[in-house]
């Protein structure tokens, strides 16, 4: 069980805050969890291109590899954090821990980072057997795939966690500013990650002119971004962040257009000879900056209010954005290396759908509603205030962490 901060001794919690070196304890370890979180969503981008283009492999196709590497990482080091601060660390090292069974001490973000490695080394026995027993293609929300995802978040939260325990015991400006930035780049990936989670609903530009887009962005987006730009330190957090999320997956795409590959496992109707890269990221930099611009200027507004004024205004400027971004990603303008437009699968009849939107409101004639779709706004926002109020409140948990 983990002893609360607020149960450890005032003079441990003076310790904590007293100089750089412990304010700094195990930084190394630090950057290991956010290396292995790093590793872990780039091989998760890099796994869904790799079943889009080549089709289901083993458990031993490089992306697998990649994740489980970080897994591993993340655990090893966690794992040696906790054994030397339990066994060896000094009394500043405890005052910055959370005991695990009673005696075991290290950061509750080592401890988060351990728990999602566990899961995820689980998940590969399982997973193996799932696809020996039930064929390699199965659906993607599975079992053993729901482990796996919970372990990587899990170590991509822990790692974020570390960095903001380091950041909020920090003294100095530069020392808070320098894991502010480490922290800004956990949250980047932990945005990317949940990103990927809604490929299938908030991702193409085909989709950006129905509701259900919208509904899908603010039961997700929100929560991220708020909460981590009202536990960092730096300007503009949540703009940092945003553009950290779009910057990771811009690179992916342009360094996977340039691999080549081919499918391998049939039908096989759009012979692809390149990496089948992710969708061009959502602008979330621009609602971003309205989310700082809210959290600075209504400060001192009551969060109830607050997360309605956010819920509002982020689907409000989700649809001045991505409306018109939807018409420029479908156009061929966007067919080319950088937007990466245009890409499909191995599997996918290519068609005049490419170039269609999906998912549209529609009424009971089968043509698209204003009325339907004003309708779906209004309940985006109403998801939006939701997720807002969330991570308001667990924002201003995250600013209390030290551990």
């Amino acid at each position: 069980m983990a002893v609360p901060y607020s149960a450890v001794p005032e003079s441990s919690e003076a310790a904590i805050t007293i100089s750089r070196d412990r304010a700094s304890m195990a930084e190394w370890t630090i950057y290991a969890v956010l290396l292995a979180s790093a590793s872990i969503v780039i091989g998760l981008v890099w796994d869904i291109s790799w079943h889009r283009t080549i089709g289901r492999d083993t458990f031993w196709a490089p992306p697998h590899m990649l994740q489980q590497a970080g897994a591993i990482i993340a655990g090893l080091s966690c794992g040696y954090l906790a054994l030397s601060t339990t066994f060896a660390g000094s009394a500043a090292d405890r005052a910055t821990s959370v005991r695990f069974w009673r005696f075991f001490q290290a950061p509750l973000g080592a401890w988060v980072c351990i728990w999602g490695t566990i899961m995820m080394i689980t998940s590969a026995p399982f997973d193996n057997w799932w696809h020996n027993a039930y064929g390699l293609d199965v659906q993607i929300i599975s079992p053993p795939h729901m482990i796996l995802a919970s372990g990587m978040i899990a170590v991509e939260i822990g790692a974020m966690m570390m960095a903001l325990g380091a950041q909020n015991r920090a003294m100095s400006e530069e020392d808070k500013r320098r894991f502010g930035f480490i922290f800004a780049l956990g949250a980047s990936v932990v945005v990317l990650m949940a990103a990927v989670m809604l490929t299938e609903y908030a991702s193409f530009a085909n989709d950006m002119h129905g509701s259900s887009f919208y509904i899908a962005s603010g039961l997700a987006f929100p929560l991220f971004l708020i909460a981590f730009a009202r536990a960092s330190r730096l300007t503009w957090p949540a703009t940092r962040i945003a553009i950290g999320y779009m910057l990771i997956t811009m690179i992916a795409i342009w360094v996977l257009q340039l691999v080549p590959a081919q499918a391998k496992l049939a039908p096989i109707y759009n012979p692809v000879t390149r990496m089948v890269p992710p969708a061009f990221p959502l602008l979330l930099f621009v609602p971003a900056i309205v989310i700082d611009l809210a959290l600075a200027r209504f400060k001192s507004l009551n969060d109830w209010f607050l997360s309605v004024v956010i819920g509002v205004s982020f689907v409000l400027v989700m649809v001045a954005v991505h409306w018109f971004w939807a018409d420029f990603m479908l156009s061929p303008a966007a067919r080319n290396f950088f937007f990466g437009a245009d890409h499909w699968d191995y599997s996918s009849t290519l068609g005049p759908w490419r170039y269609k939107f999906w998912n549209l409101d529609m009424d009971g004639a089968g043509n698209w509603s204003a009325v339907a779709f004003v309708i779906g706004l209004a309940i985006a926002v109403a998801v939006a205030t939701a997720s807002s109020r969330i991570g308001l409140a667990w924002g201003r948990g995250l600013s209390k962490v030290k551990r």
